[in-house]
């Protein structure tokens, strides 16, 4: 029997990206959350993927939504993850956000974004994982650093040609 704290554990082996997730609840109010668990799933066609825990406070918004936009966090951005991360209807207050294809809040200043329509939603145990086709993206003009999460913290990318 695998325990969860157990699994927890060594899946914090592996090194994550930080982004944050971004869409509109059924009412037009902006919603967002912190995720680790984004990742690439095809070229031919587009199609990204990320997963949002049932218990997460907005689920539901992601639940039903038509379209999502993913952010790539910078290694400056540690503050706004950490406000993405919290459980709260006011993580936009003070934001500058751009509108992004159905609706959804564009955040500035990070590494990448990707603005996705949701193609699938797939059980997965306590999560929902949603896979979105990607309909525009816009990358950083100047080369930043990622933020990256490992053994449940932060952490800094270290180049070899710079250490």
């Amino acid at each position: 029997m695998i325990e969860s704290r157990q699994l927890r554990q060594a899946l914090g082996q592996f090194a994550t990206g930080v982004t944050i997730v971004t869409t509109r609840d059924g009412e037009g109010r902006p919603v967002g959350v912190t995720a680790s668990s984004f990742n690439a799933v095809s070229l031919e066609p587009p199609l990204v993927l990320w997963s949002i825990g049932r218990n997460a406070f907005s689920y539901p918004a992601f639940a039903e939504a038509g379209h999502f936009a993913v952010h790539v966090l910078d290694a400056g951005q540690r503050g706004l993850s950490d406000r993405f991360a919290q459980a709260s209807t006011d993580k936009f207050a003070g934001l500058e956000l751009g509108s992004g294809l159905g609706g959804v809040p564009l955040l500035p200043g990070c590494l990448a974004s990707f603005e996705c329509s949701t193609a699938h939603r797939y059980e997965g145990g306590d999560h929902l994982i949603l896979v979105g086709r990607v309909l525009r993206m816009d990358v950083a003009r100047s080369a930043g650093q990622p933020l990256l999460f490992h053994r449940g913290r932060y952490a800094q990318l270290v180049c070899p040609e710079t250490a």
